[in-house]
């Protein structure tokens, strides 16, 4: 079949809309029946649109209204369809977009969709979901608060709920839903994707930590190995897509006893006695322990609370460990002396106790050893003390004797000065004296 101008634009306006050509069809034909209605409104003539047939050739474009199998098209119809009939197919046409945004994401419900953030309120976050009508919407009760949103960021969300309302669906996005990590672990980790391992229990408190119970149903996978990867490459990159959020991997058990144990992890639970009518298990773990079993503001025991479904209670077991050590000391012994005692394991044990009472003697020779030592010591910094005053007085001495000298040195020369200078005075006097002489004379 030959494409058309028509066809084409058809299959155009589908294409860009994202819909169904068929759907794109029946909007003229509807519009076409609201236009025909009108016109027959302003020639004071009631039609009920059920009662309209639009024959609509799809390769010509051409279009004929039919009532009761008779063309009752009026003259100059096309130019008067056109421009009633647009509103009505744009209207059609957005109406259809909804409705296949509604249905595609009403499939991807509990799924996870890469989206971009539109626009960051205080109370919510609208995400662009890259679809036409389609706008993902974070209520604060879906956030993380230790995280922080901008503008144009991407990020991964878990589809949680779709409504329908007047502007459009609405799709209700999460990132702290505790499905949203089992989901993430679901794209990262393919034993999980497959089935091998099995997420069998979640809690998570976010932003801050999550504890996730996982199981094999084969016995050469390790669960939680699957989950870590070699060298922790991916339980990393989820730590990463959550902004360094911590996660706690443990083995799913059984066994009520050895699961609520494993719960409490890192920290060594000893004893779990359980009360199956409270569901209530009382946990025993050593002192040292104790602060560890707890977490932080009570955030290890509350999360095992919530993995586990039981109220656990922590109590600390002092000396547990002593008294295991005591017991194996015992044991250990019992095996050393098992047996007959004859005379040379006594005469073994006698020698020991005769070495032991000379070595306490030797302790005491070392110890008066030692205290002799400081008390040369002593000694020998008061005389180093001594020695040193001695040799700051000597020198003060030196430089005394020095200032001494220098000024000795220094009146030398002006009495050296004073006795050249008087024959140099008697002189002038006879010179004086020969001159006055000499004018009486004369």
């Amino acid at each position: 079949m030959a494409i058309t101008e028509f066809n084409a634009a058809l299959n155009q306006v589908a294409t860009e809309r994202g819909i169904p050509v068929g759907a794109v069809i029946e909007s003229i034909r509807l519009a076409l029946a609201s236009a025909y209605k009108k016109d027959r409104k302003e020639h004071d003539e009631e039609v009920e649109i059920e009662d309209i047939e639009v024959d609509l050739d799809v390769d010509t474009g051409e279009a004929k209204i039919l009532m009761d199998d008779k063309d009752v098209t009026p003259s100059g119809f096309g130019r008067i369809a056109a421009q009633t009939a647009k509103q009505v197919i744009l209207q059609k046409i957005r109406e259809t977009e909804k409705e296949v945004t509604f249905d595609e994401f009403k499939g991807k419900l509990g799924t996870i969709i890469t989206a971009n953030v539109f626009k960051v309120d205080p109370s919510i976050v609208v995400l662009d979901l890259g679809k036409p009508y389609a706008y993902g919407i974070m209520p604060m009760s879906e956030q993380v608060r230790t995280e922080q949103y901008r503008m144009n960021q991407r990020l991964k969300v878990l589809v949680k709920d779709i409504r329908d309302s007047k502007k459009g669906p609405e799709i209700i996005v999460s990132r702290a839903d505790p499905q949203f990590i089992v989901r993430l672990f679901e794209h990262e980790v393919p034993e999980i994707a497959s089935g091998v391992v099995t997420v069998e229990a979640i809690a998570r408190e976010p932003g801050s930590r999550t504890k996730m119970a996982v199981s094999s149903s084969d016995e050469k996978v390790d669960p939680v190995g699957s989950c870590v990867g070699q060298k922790g490459v991916r339980v990393q990159s989820i730590i990463a897509e959550l902004f360094g959020e911590k996660i706690d991997i443990i083995p799913y058990s059984t066994s009520t006893e050895r699961f609520i144990a494993a719960s409490l992890s890192p920290a060594m639970v000893t004893e779990v006695n359980l009360d199956e009518e409270d569901m209530r298990a009382e946990v025993s773990v050593p002192e040292d322990q104790q602060s560890l079993a707890i977490g932080k503001e009570g955030q290890n025991a509350r999360l095992a609370n919530k993995l586990t479904k039981w109220k656990i209670d922590i109590k600390g077991a002092a000396g547990i460990f002593s008294d295991m050590a005591t017991d194996s000391k015992k044991k250990e012994d019992d095996k050393a002396i098992k047996g007959i005692w004859d005379e040379a394991i006594q005469e073994k044990k006698d020698a020991e106790v005769v070495e032991e009472e000379p070595k306490e003697e030797e302790v005491a020779e070392g110890e008066v050893e030692v205290k002799d030592e400081v008390a040369a010591e002593e000694v020998k910094e008061e005389k180093k003390e001594e020695k040193e005053e001695k040799v700051e007085e000597k020198a003060e001495a030196e430089e005394k004797r020095e200032e001494k000298v220098e000024k000795e040195v220094v009146e030398e020369p002006k009495e050296e000065e004073a006795k050249e200078e008087a024959p140099k005075a008697d002189k002038k006097e006879e010179v004086e004296k020969s001159t006055k002489e000499e004018k009486t004379e004369e």
